[in-house]
């Protein structure tokens, strides 16, 4: 698929990957669909865009709400006059180890319901109807197109993770389960497993973290939204591709 003919739902776009990645599909020519719980930001990315060659609207999406979900997916159709595909970028972390010793008490603490659910309900159950909701709307209407999954190098296991390492390793084992289910509707299925990039979501970490994940990656630098796009522009264009992870992260292994 051409970039100029995205039509194409990108969740998670108000800042870091999600709005590189609507930036540069507008900049080609394409349209795109932008998703957030941050109404401010949106309105932003939108103002941002309207100098490109292609078009950017924006709604509040909360992927977490099945119904959110479905009548986001009915409203991109419309206001982008089809739909071609999905970029599913949306997530959070909630990490936390599932057992530890607490420092001060010397007790035993687990990670709460709330932390492993709200991983779960944004990066596996909301991810999952976004590319339900997407692929129906798709085959409903005899278009063919594309859906990128956000899966992570954190789903072959990471420590203080297992709510994030869960939802992520699901989206790329069903990358393949989908390729497969989607192939009568001429819809393929990607994903992409980022290492360490800098984004909103990184810049969290403490300097000591950063610094020590840094000095495990072979390519001597954190990755940049750049470096994730490479990924998913080849993805989006290169027919051939599907049922398959590209793992992006310089070479890191945890």
């Amino acid at each position: 698929m051409r970039l100029e003919e995205c039509k194409i739902i990108v969740t998670g776009a108000a800042q870091g990957l999600g709005k590189h990645f609507a930036l540069r599909i507008a900049e080609a020519g394409g349209r795109v669909a932008a998703g957030d719980v941050n109404e401010d930001a949106l309105k932003a990315l939108v103002e941002e865009s309207k100098a490109l060659p292609g078009t950017i609207v924006a709604r509040k999406l909360d992927v977490s709400s099945e119904s959110d979900v479905g009548a986001f997916v009915e409203w991109a159709h419309e206001a982008m006059g089809g739909l071609t595909g999905l970029i599913n970028n949306a997530g959070i972390l909630r990490d936390g180890l599932l057992v530890k010793r607490d420092k001060a008490t010397g007790g035993i603490a687990k990670l709460s319901a709330a932390q492993w659910q709200a991983v779960i309900d944004v990066n596996l159950t909301g991810a999952t109807f976004m590319v339900r909701d997407t692929v129906a709307k798709m085959a409903e209407t005899g278009q063919k197109g594309v859906v990128v999954n956000m899966s992570s190098i954190a789903r072959h296991g990471n420590r203080g993770q297992s709510n994030y390492t869960a939802a992520k390793a699901s989206l790329a084992a069903n990358t393949k389960t989908w390729s497969l289910e989607f192939a009568p509707f001429g819809i393929r299925v990607g994903a992409i497993a980022p290492g360490m990039i800098k984004t909103p979501m990184t810049d969290g970490m403490s300097d000591k973290a950063r610094e020590a994940l840094v000095s495990m990656i072979p390519v001597g630098r954190i990755g940049v939204p750049e470096d994730i796009w490479l990924a998913a522009k080849f993805i989006i264009e290169c027919e051939y591709f599907n049922g398959r992870t590209i793992d992006v992260d310089g070479g890191l292994s945890m």
